[in-house]
């Protein structure tokens, strides 16, 4: 049984990733962690959780943890409180999924330039991992550190990989149109997001300065071997939990539908939680599941992808145990499916 500990558990990803923690036959949670001051029992902060978890959460210290015999640490803590806190855990020897943004782009002028402050451990960002299992699979299973990718970039980046693999698609025209869940915002209370103000509303935010598009942008060169660039908008959308990608390329060459199918079914023949479907997916479809959708069509000679996930489970919590499942040698599948 692997020990595991959670760092900040009051949201909504550390909810989700307790649920599968807690059905998972080789994990145990050990310690639930919140920096707020007062220590909550883990099941009050979210009472659906009720007679399943009898932890409290309790402040963070590095040597608690350690001597716990926590082989691996969920770090659930917003960007830049991950790299202050997470590396007195790397410095002991312990493993970690981050699933802030903090460890995702490997040049720290980027990381500046999008979040406004200067990355502070360097050493850590070096050896990290961008943990998307469909495209660096290979990486994780002896990765130390494994950066969780963002909800919005994984319908991007998979939506586009085995067309910019091929160099398929003209690779500086792309356009990424994506719509979220409330819950994307995460559970911290602001006005935007307060029910009056987005109920039966529909709109654009971030345009063209949301900090995914770097994320987006870093893999999708990787896949590529040149660089990609893509004009990426969000949207927030009145309900609970869902992100739905409808991405547009330029082919270099005419393709048919049938053609792309096949072009996708022979990426992801070794993928297990990207499902390619002939119907158009929907968010219901894929709610509460790890699983990514992708359906591809041919309109007046442009490519058109949809994509869609649960963006607290397969946009956070379910690809981060993906992440610990590939990192301690058992089925990727493991709790998700």
């Amino acid at each position: 049984m692997t020990k595991v500990a959670i760092l900040g558990g009051s949201g909504y990803t550390a909810l989700e990733l307790i649920k599968i923690l807690l059905r998972h036959p080789n994990a145990d949670i050990v310690c639930v962690t919140s920096r707020q001051e007062e220590t909550p029992l883990v099941a009050e902060m979210h009472p659906s959780l009720a007679s399943r978890i009898s932890l409290r959460c309790e402040p963070f210290h590095a040597d608690r943890v350690v001597a716990r015999g926590v082989e691996c640490v969920f770090g659930c803590l917003p960007h830049g409180a991950s790299m202050a806190t997470l590396p007195s855990l790397l410095e002991r020897g312990v493993r970690v999924v981050d699933l802030s943004a903090d460890y995702r782009l490997r040049d720290p002028n980027v990381y500046a330039q999008w979040y406004g402050e200067s990355h502070h451990d360097l050493a850590h960002l070096a050896q990290a991992v961008y943990g998307l299992p469909e495209i660096y699979g290979e990486e994780i299973p002896t990765a130390q550190l494994v950066a969780n990718p963002g909800c919005y970039p994984q319908t991007a980046i998979l939506g586009l990989a085995p067309l910019v693999a091929g160099k398929h698609i003209d690779l500086q025209s792309i356009i990424v149109d994506s719509k979220s869940g409330i819950s994307g915002a995460g559970r911290t209370p602001k006005l935007a997001y307060h029910f009056p103000e987005c109920n039966e509303s529909v709109t654009a935010y971030n345009i063209g300065q949301h900090r995914h598009t770097p994320e987006i942008e870093q893999s999708l060169s990787d896949v590529a071997g040149e660089p990609v660039e893509v004009l990426f908008t969000p949207h927030l959308i009145p309900m609970n939990r869902g992100i739905f990608t409808t991405i547009y390329a330029v082919p270099r060459r005419p393709f048919s539908e049938s053609q792309l199918l096949d072009l996708y079914r022979t990426y992801y023949t070794k993928s297990p939680f990207v499902r390619i479907s002939t119907n158009i997916p929907a968010t219901r479809d894929c709610a509460g599941t790890n699983f990514l959708d992708l359906a591809v069509r041919v309109v007046r000679g442009r490519l058109v992808i949809l994509a869609c996930e649960d963006n607290l489970v397969r946009g956070a919590s379910g690809v981060a145990v993906q992440n610990f499942n590939r990192m301690f040698g058992f089925d990727e599948r493991t709790a998700l499916a």
